[in-house]
């Protein structure tokens, strides 16, 4: 079974709020094996809304609908599809005697036009609404099934769970599992890696590769169907397998991870403290580690530098360093790291410098960035790293290659 999920609500298109429902929706029905190949967004028009059915009808089997339940005129949903399907429109008593208890309860005036919100589609199969006052309903035409939820996420996700999803289940002929994994890699660009694994993007039938770049980082979800979910399972750990063979050098973490709660986790488990020096990034690579539960068992500290006298008094990095090199330069990056590290006492020191922009400095150009990396057990070194993009973009890229730099050094210790 293919399903549209079609969102009624001229907010949406405004971007006053943001479609969660689509979101959830898409989530539940992939676990009972529901494909969902689109998501329609339409506005409070009778006429668009019936355009958008007539499109979604030529691609699923399923439309579900979110929005334009309520009382008012603009909410016309059940109106458009009644009309559109030829069947009436009914008073549902059960919802009726619902929203006058609200009202009662509440001690206010109930106004005619609520009593719409009780129409329900003629032989429709009734979705109470214990969250709300308009019900829900799924109905079954001679090609299609409907389904019409409330627009609000309190009221329409209890909804599909506790009597859409039953019912769905009762009509679907087999249950196929649909499992998905995502991997993460870092210091790979999307092209590079996706020409690693090109025949495996060729060849993809079940489970399905689909590669994802964004914020500096390439995804790969891995998702499989099957009745078993054991066996869904087992394909995605094949399909991971052979990518990993090719790009696991870039890999670091799964799903829903950061670059920087991998690095804290695998400092915690090695039992290993960091430092960090701080000019570039005024801070962000501490605010990183410290919002991971648990910081203060690897991280003893940090110091932001920003100006060459803070780097001088604070880091105590030489005048003549600054002098000679300036601070946007691999000999202050490793004096930062180093000292930061004997400063704070800890096994591994890091640091940033360079030009976040959008002007030069030392005559050097935006995105020219030093990240040195001290260890109590290795000489210092340090990264160069010509970044573009803006300047929130460059100081969030850097703090990710710092914690790439150190999650393999921690990875060549052990």
């Amino acid at each position: 079974m293919n399903a549209e999920i079609i969102a009624v609500g001229s907010e949406l298109l405004l971007g006053q709020i943001t479609n969660t429902n689509a979101q959830f929706l898409s989530q539940q029905l992939a676990e009972i094996g529901i494909n969902v190949y689109y998501h329609t967004v339409v506005g409070d028009n009778g006429n668009r809304v019936l355009d958008a059915i007539k499109e979604a009808e030529k691609r699923a089997d399923l439309l579900i609908f979110t929005g334009g339940l309520g009382p008012t005129k603009d909410d016309l949903t059940k109106e458009v599809i009644a009309s559109h399907i030829g069947r009436p429109l009914v008073y549902n008593e059960e919802a009726l005697k619902s929203i006058e208890n609200y009202f009662i309860r509440t001690k206010r005036p109930m106004t005619p036009n609520n009593k719409k919100q009780a129409l329900v589609m003629e032989e429709s199969l009734v979705l109470p609404n214990d969250h709300g006052m308009a019900p829900g309903m799924m109905v079954k035409g001679e090609n299609h099934c409907y389904i019409l939820f409330p627009g609000p996420p309190r009221e329409m996700q209890p909804m599909f769970t506790q009597y859409a999803k039953p019912a769905l289940l009762d009509v679907l002929e087999k249950v196929e599992k649909i499992e998905s994994r995502v991997l993460r890699f870092f210091g790979i660009g999307e092209s590079a890696l996706e020409t690693e694994v090109e025949d495996l993007l060729l060849a993809q039938q079940n489970p399905t590769i689909a590669p994802l770049a964004g914020d500096g980082e390439v995804t790969l979800r891995i998702t499989a169907k099957h009745e078993s979910e054991e066996t869904a399972l087992q394909m995605i750990k094949e399909a991971e397998e052979k990518i990993l063979r090719r790009v696991g050098d870039y890999f670091y973490g799964y799903n829903d991870t950061t670059i920087a709660r991998e690095l804290a986790e695998r400092l915690k488990e090695t039992s290993h403290t960091l430092a960090a020096a701080e000019s570039l990034t005024g801070g962000l690579f501490q605010s990183e580690m410290t919002a991971v539960p648990g910081a203060s068992t690897f991280f003893n500290g940090g110091i932001v530098c920003y100006s060459n006298q803070a780097k001088e008094k604070l880091v105590n990095v030489k005048k003549e360093t600054l002098t000679s090199h300036g601070a946007i330069s691999e000999e202050c990056a490793l004096e930062l790291a180093e000292n930061v590290r004997q400063l704070l006492d800890a096994d591994f020191g890091i640091s940033f410098t360079g030009v976040a922009g959008p002007d030069e400095a030392e005559g050097q150009p935006p995105g020219t960035v030093w990240i040195g990396l001290a260890s109590k057990y290795k000489q210092p070194k340090a990264f160069k790293l010509d970044l573009a993009g803006s300047r929130a973009g460059i100081r969030k890229r850097s703090v990710k290659y710092a914690c790439h730099y150190l999650l393999a050094e921690l990875t060549e210790d052990k």
